[in-house]
């Protein structure tokens, strides 16, 4: 299939069907999103497709129940060896169908995940636990629009080259810092171009992209959406960032802090509120233009933060990202206009007033740290919670204020004991993700890093 990366293109089942027919397109990714917010499925014959799979397929229901290895971890309530690995549906939403431009003569959807039995969605698929949110939005009157901020590296080799070399002496693609340094992202529009171009003509509505604040740091930014083609966005956008990169002979990694003396790499999330397509969360004789409702749901992300930040950090690695004066946070407080605190208040007195939370790292998962958040937010609505004043100046020195977990233990133990997320989500999803991240835990826990060889080898 041959598409003009500049234009945006959106595609029906019958514009599918047409390019089957013509030969423009020969295979279709069916993909679902698994629980570290990647791209899982199968290529189909795209005749076959569109003949029958579009229907339904089939996956194994322990891809909703590993980690980043593809491991099988016991512990889990909804599958396991003793109940012998079955079936889960995947159900193309034929809403969700692209044409891929980076790959020939391919298109792509994004599918539910339903039990193979009931054809009941599978609770704890991240698909799955954002609808939940948003239909319990949609029950008070509102709809949620966010906005994903995409933030990588790209380094000067590939995948392969570095997996070869055991992960060492990694060289970003540029020297220096670039945060919107035209210069020296221009040196890198071989990848980046194509990158935005050929996302756009997927359908995607980017905006930008921009050097971030470290060498070879990037970020793409797409224009704010409804809460589910938000996190549809990112996760397709963060699969082709990889993909195209691969394609140029360089690696993009989203892994938050991969050098101890860099800057990490975020995820900020906008969010806002509309009602009748108006902002909702907009008042113009308010101070800062923030409605009552806006403070109520600020008031909950902050008071559920340390409950929620698992979704927002759920590796070891996302925890060494929180330090002082990388403009990572460190505290759950908000602020106006001041990037230091763990919410910040953008768009101040206009009709965009919004809060954008920068806790989330590079390597969160879009629909479940979407959910939580929707989720936080809807509790201080319903319970009128009171948003406690901005604090100013320089937040990682504000003694005061309450910090962020610092470890995925900590994180971990508050996610554990979240009556509101169990409330919220369901007590069977929370007990799902709680085991994801103890099997995290584990994991590292019996691995023996080059760190404390070096320091103790000798010395020790």
């Amino acid at each position: 299939m041959k598409c003009d990366q500049t234009e945006h293109y959106e595609m029906t089942f019958d514009d599918l069907k047409k390019a089957v027919a013509d030969g423009a397109v020969d295979t279709v990714l069916a993909c679902f999103v698994d629980m570290q917010g990647r791209l899982m499925g199968k290529r189909f014959h795209a005749v076959n497709f569109v003949e029958t799979s579009y229907k339904e397929t089939h996956c194994c229901n322990y891809l909703l129940a590993t980690d980043l290895e593809m491991a099988t971890p016991d512990g889990y309530a909804s599958t396991s060896w003793e109940t012998g690995y079955g079936d889960y549906v995947m159900q193309p939403d034929l809403s969700t169908i692209r044409p891929v431009p980076w790959l020939e003569g391919t298109a792509m959807v994004l599918c539910d995940v339903l039990d193979h039995h009931t054809h009941q969605p599978v609770p704890h698929s991240p698909r799955a636990v954002l609808k939940k949110q948003i239909a319990r939005l949609e029950a008070l009157g509102f709809e949620a629009k966010m906005a994903t901020e995409l933030e990588f590296f790209l380094f000067e080799k590939s995948f392969d080259e570095i997996r070869k070399e055991g992960f060492r002496n990694l060289e970003p693609i540029s020297g220096y810092n670039e945060d919107y340094h035209i210069f020296q992202t221009t040196k890198e529009e071989g990848v980046m171009r194509p990158i935005r171009n050929h996302l756009y003509a997927a359908g995607l509505p980017i905006e930008n992209s921009k050097g971030e604040a470290e060498a070879g740091q990037e970020e793409l930014n797409i224009r704010y959406s409804p809460a589910l083609d938000c996190a549809d966005y990112h996760s397709i956008a963060k699969h082709g960032i990889k993909e195209i990169a691969w394609q140029h002979g360089r690696a993009a990694t989203f892994l938050p802090k991969w050098d101890k003396d860099r800057v990490g790499s975020s995820s900020h999330v906008h969010q806002s509120l509309w009602k009748d397509g108006e902002a909702a969360f907009y008042d113009k004789g308010a101070k800062h233009g923030m409605s009552e409702l806006m403070g109520h749901y600020m008031a909950g992300l902050i008071k559920y933060a340390p409950d929620y930040t698992y979704f927002l950090a759920p590796y070891i690695n996302s925890y060494k990202r929180f330090a002082k004066g990388t403009f990572a946070p460190t505290k759950t407080v908000w602020s106006v206009d001041n990037r230091t605190a763990g919410f910040r208040l953008c768009g101040e007195n206009t009709k965009s007033v919004r809060v954008e939370c920068r806790i989330g790292g590079s390597d969160l998962n879009p629909y479940l740290a979407q959910a939580v958040m929707l989720a936080a937010g809807i509790k201080g609505i319903e319970d009128r919670l009171e948003l406690p004043a901005a604090t100013k100046g320089d937040v990682y020195e504000d003694a005061k204020a309450a910090d962020i977990p610092q470890t995925l233990r900590a994180a971990t133990q508050s996610l554990r004991s979240s009556a509101f997320l169990r409330e919220a989500l369901g007590e069977d999803v929370v007990d799902h993700y709680t085991r994801a991240a103890e099997w995290e835990q584990e994991e590292f826990d019996r691995v023996v890093t080059d760190w404390e060889i070096a320091r103790g080898f000798e010395r020790a």
